[in-house]
């Protein structure tokens, strides 16, 4: 056994060496059919996604992209070709791409004519190919890049991801990719940034038959040859860690859909053998959350493809048109599955508006994460969204800022400590929560559409993918609310810990203040329930008063749980659970 993993490592140290130097051809460096504990660390830019743009990335215009990619679940590996068309968006004397350099390149083409080894290089994840002479603004591009090898295997997919070999229940492959932590270029060369997308994507991806390789965007067509079936699909505008691998022998059931903006569109769901009638449940819930979404927030974005779900080993992912699904077919006890429910959130707050930088990811997850309580709203009423709510409540840690100054490591999600990764979700949702209660129904779900979309008036056909910021987000708000929020969204996104609210009663008056962790004035409105009425205080500079009547403890600080703030109850109630929890594990570990 030791000399298997030393001969292993060698092998691995004589690839890598090869690599840097010239093209070989995947063959040499293809490991043993069962040699499947083979997966080397992450390059140390591959392992992150989202990094800023170099100059030459800048300059690059993705117009389209023919991907072939061929997946062996007996040899754990993948080979695939990338032909681009790109447009120099200026002036560009070198192409810079992101892949995984555990990829050996067997060939490189450019405008047609092979390209030297001396001329491309692949640097920890940077793959830069020098063009023969400089590019002018507007010219045209066509670059081939022949690659192959094991992709990196997902250690916990999603959240630690890369490549699910799996195995069905009855034992065939099933096979799933999710990096939206990694990037795409742990699956094919790209520019891992989300503000670079593709115009078209053709992806063909071939597969021992009779597995299913179901994909993103349009079904258009299939192709079978010695024993391998190839499936064919066609998207626009694909989020650069949407693209997705999911194999298996799926079945499907599809539907067409009608929306209430006189578009059709067809729903697919591709489970596994024996699950028929449950995916056939989960496809009758997904018109209702599309009547949802719809209603609340405006048109289907990929109405011109389709609703797409699939049956995954791992719990989920907003792939866009094809969201990973792996619930297990399980139901909330509202009635309805919250995960594919949030999944599907990220049409419209991922693939549709999709951030600049992972520091503005609440953007994402807290908007998605606020649908479900907003959809329990509208379908059961109050007492179900504000129980999502306080659900959601008691997980917000409030150590870190959600909105850090300076670049954000797409790996500090996984951060415990900090609990940036939770917060995102729980404190952006209480945040629109808090939001919507602030400015109104009007100017809230206006904001929405336009953060969204770009514009007032949404129809199919009529708008893009956006990038935003934060600071987008405040401006749309101020626009539609006519207020300036800046002591708002920097109390909640610049600020870590949570507003306080201070209490002092004196006789029959209530003095009521706020401060922030900032230091920064908070003239948050406050309703205060006196008796059977409520006083609304307009807390100017962040203070205000209110006069008690005859039974000075019948009063009430924010009757409908409006407001985040500082709760030290949830805190005091957080730490115990991690001593109990610690005392647990220490407990199980002297065992």
């Amino acid at each position: 056994m030791i000399a298997a993993k030393w001969n292993r490592a060698v092998r691995n140290a004589i690839a890598a060496l090869a690599l840097a130097v010239s093209i070989i051809p995947f063959a040499t460096l293809a490991q043993d059919a069962d040699d499947t504990d083979w997966d080397p660390p992450l390059a140390e830019r591959t392992r992150e996604s989202g990094l800023p743009l170099t100059a030459n990335q800048t300059a690059t215009g993705l117009d389209a992209l023919d991907l072939s990619l061929r997946i062996d679940p007996a040899a754990t590996t993948l080979t695939g070709i990338a032909r681009y068309r790109l447009t120099a968006l200026a002036p560009i004397s070198r192409l810079e791409f992101d892949l995984d350099p555990r990829y050996a390149i067997s060939a490189m083409r450019l405008n047609g004519g092979l390209v030297t080894s001396e001329r491309w290089r692949n640097d920890k994840g940077l793959l830069s190919v020098d063009l023969p002479q400089p590019a002018s603004k507007g010219a045209e591009i066509a670059l081939e890049v022949r690659y192959s090898g094991h992709p990196h295997k997902a250690k916990k997919a999603p959240w630690d991801g890369g490549i699910q070999w799996s195995r069905t229940p009855s034992g065939q492959p099933w096979i799933a990719t999710a990096v939206q932590g990694e990037g795409c270029d742990l699956i094919y060369p790209c520019i891992d940034n989300s503000q670079k997308r593709v115009a078209v994507i053709d992806a063909a991806i071939a597969v021992p038959a009779p597995l299913v390789a179901a994909g993103n965007g349009k079904f258009m067509g299939r192709s079978d040859e010695g024993g391998w079936t190839t499936w064919k699909w066609q998207t626009r505008n694909l989020n650069t860690y949407a693209l997705a691998l999911n194999i298996g022998p799926y079945q499907t059931v599809e539907r067409t859909y009608a929306s209430r903006f006189g578009n059709s569109y067809p729903i697919s769901f591709w489970y596994l053998p024996g699950n028929r009638d449950k995916a056939v449940a989960l496809v009758d819930q997904m018109t209702q959350f599309l009547d949802f979404f719809e209603r609340a927030i405006g048109p289907y974005p990929a109405g011109a493809e389709k609703v797409g779900l699939v049956e995954t080993p791992h719990l989920g992912m907003e792939h866009q048109t094809i969201n990973a699904y792996g619930n297990g077919f399980k139901l909330a006890p509202e009635g309805y599955d919250w995960l594919m429910h949030h999944e599907f959130s990220h049409e419209w707050f991922a693939n549709q508006l999709a951030e600049t930088e992972p520091k503005h990811m609440w953007l994402q997850e807290g908007l998605g994460s606020y649908m479900q309580p907003l959809y329990l709203q509208q379908k059961l009423g109050e007492a179900n969204y504000h129980a999502a709510l306080w659900d959601m409540r008691k997980k917000i840690v409030a150590k870190v800022a959600l909105v850090p100054d300076g670049r954000v490591s797409s790996a500090y999600y996984n951060d415990k400590d900090a609990g940036w990764g939770g917060d995102i979700y729980y404190k952006g949702a209480w945040i629109a929560h808090t939001l919507r209660a602030l400015i109104g129904d009007k100017a809230f779900f206006a904001t929405l559409r336009r953060v969204t979309y770009g514009r007032d008036d949404p129809r199919p056909g009529n708008f893009l993918p956006v990038y935003r910021t934060s600071d987008d987000f405040r401006s749309e708000a101020e626009k539609a609310s006519g207020k300036d929020l800046t002591w708002f969204f920097e109390a909640y996104l610049s600020q870590g810990p949570l507003p306080k609210l201070t209490v002092t009663r004196t006789g029959q008056r209530l003095d009521l203040a706020w401060t922030t962790a900032g230091h920064t004035v908070f003239p948050m409105p406050l309703d205060v329930r006196v008796g059977s009425r409520v006083a609304r205080l307009p807390m100017t500079g962040g203070r205000g008063s209110v006069t008690l009547g005859g039974d000075t403890s019948d009063y009430t600080i924010d009757p409908e749980s409006k407001i985040l703030r500082d709760n030290q109850a949830i805190t005091e109630w957080q730490a115990q659970e991690k001593a109990e929890k610690d005392a647990k594990a220490k407990a199980a570990a002297a065992q």
